[in-house]
């Protein structure tokens, strides 16, 4: 997989417009690839596999428990994209985690154009699972673009040696890898929630 420079875990779509708007990108037609867009450059992973579906959806399912009754906010899956774009960027960034989770106080209003569409706002936490294709160099480079647009809490997610790198905001590495026997922690994002990876990697 030929790589881009921008966004090292993916490779650019060859021959795609540059620069590419959010708006436009999901306008693509379904063809099997996941899009993201970086500083207004189109770049594509292959749509993750079984395991790695079940993985993000174990996760999303102990989040959902988790939130859902406490009304602290709301979560999106393989599909949910988010506008990271900064104020002064000449180039819109739109990632799309695998799980997301964002505070209630800071969703777009449900009568709001915006709830329907990508929302221009970084999630409190996100969830990404490793793909075969993906290497802790280039996923280490997606964790901190996450932190630097305002993510506080980043987890990706190892299915080939069932672990979990954490990186939080400021860091220049993870500040934890937790593996079996070990549980993932909400800290200061979802204070309370915990989540064996016994139970992740089931």
């Amino acid at each position: 997989m030929k790589q881009d420079t921008l966004a090292p875990w993916a490779e650019p779509v060859p021959d795609a417009p540059c620069p590419m708007t959010t708006d436009e990108m999901l306008a693509l037609p379904d063809d099997g690839w996941m899009y993201e867009l970086v500083e207004g450059r189109l770049v594509r992973m292959p749509s993750s596999g079984f395991g790695a579906s079940t993985i993000a959806i174990n996760l999303a399912a102990a989040l959902h428990a988790f939130v859902k009754p406490r009304k602290l906010g709301r979560l999106t899956g393989q599909d949910g994209t988010y506008n990271l774009t900064q104020p002064g960027d000449a180039y819109e960034t739109a990632l799309v985690p695998d799980v997301a989770f964002v505070r209630m106080d800071r969703l777009p209003a449900r009568t709001s154009p915006e709830f329907e569409k990508v929302p221009k706002l970084a999630p409190d936490l996100v969830a990404e699972v490793v793909s075969p294709s993906q290497y802790r160099p280039e996923m280490a480079a997606k964790a901190k673009r996450y932190l630097e647009a305002g993510v506080r809490l980043v987890w990706i997610i190892w299915p080939k040696y069932q672990q979990v790198d954490v990186w939080q905001s400021g860091a220049e590495e993870p500040v934890a890898t937790l593996k079996l026997g070990d549980a993932l922690d909400g800290l200061d994002v979802l204070p309370g929630f915990s989540y064996p990876l016994s139970d992740l990697f089931e």
